[in-house]
């Protein structure tokens, strides 16, 4: 199949006969995020230099306020369903990561491969953001949580099903064996790194990259390609 185990700090041959072009990468962005974010856009240009398919569906849509992780999978096997032969990898960030860890176990087609940045596990198990328990209970009770949107800048509202559909998915309990690559930053402050470490450390096809850097990654985006570059046998 051509995709390399991901051994972090292990050097390994590249194996020259395997086919960038065949390989399919889908980019699940983050929450409140956009296909238009930094990390997306890195990615893509990347990739695609490389003769590597990229997929980034923009997750807002078709209505941002009634977004629910189960709609998200359902766009991910969507987009899988059209794809041609050649392997599939997973790659997301923070939410997205999220997604794409349980996408992978319920797509009707093999997933070869996940890339998952500052993933946020335990997304329905604590308190969204600055909410606290105090604001997780309001926006039970209204239904809506508004706040300013990331990618837009504007005002937005989105509906605690999001939340509550995200309690039927539980990240420890996945069954489904992947080769993961993980990277996750040492100050992130939205994703608790020592949970990633406790989930990482259980799993012998995870593999954990931790860097000097916060949630969103940005300083670490060259280190992020040299990790996919290993895991995917591009050749540079």
């Amino acid at each position: 199949m051509g995709l390399a185990k991901c051994h972090v700090g292990v050097s390994r041959a590249v194996d020259t006969s395997y086919r960038t072009e065949n390989v399919h990468v889908i980019y699940l962005h983050g929450f409140a995020s956009s296909p238009a974010s930094s990390k997306a856009m890195f990615l893509k240009n990347r990739l695609l230099a490389h003769g590597v398919t990229f997929n980034c569906p923009d997750l807002n849509q078709p209505d941002f306020a009634t977004m629910t992780v189960s709609r998200m999978v359902k766009e991910v096997q969507a987009i899988i369903d059209l794809l041609p032969e050649g392997p599939v990898v997973l790659c997301g960030s923070s939410l997205g990561a999220f997604v794409a860890l349980h996408a992978s176990d319920c797509v009707s087609r093999r997933i070869d491969q996940l890339i998952l940045l500052a993933p946020a596990f335990d997304f329905g198990r604590r308190p969204v953001g600055d909410l606290g328990e105090e604001g997780m209970a309001r926006w039970k009770d209204e239904g809506w949580w508004t706040f300013t949107h990331y990618a837009t800048a504007q005002s937005q509202r989105v509906h605690y099903e999001l939340f509550r559909d995200a309690t039927e998915y539980d990240s420890f309990g996945i069954r489904s064996i992947v080769p993961t690559l993980i990277i996750q930053g040492r100050y992130d402050t939205v994703v608790d790194p020592k949970m990633v470490e406790r989930f990482s450390a259980t799993r012998p096809h995870v593999d954990l990259v931790m860097v000097d850097d916060d949630h969103q990654l940005g300083a670490s985006l060259e280190r992020i390609w040299d990790e996919i570059v290993r895991c995917l046998s591009i050749v540079t």
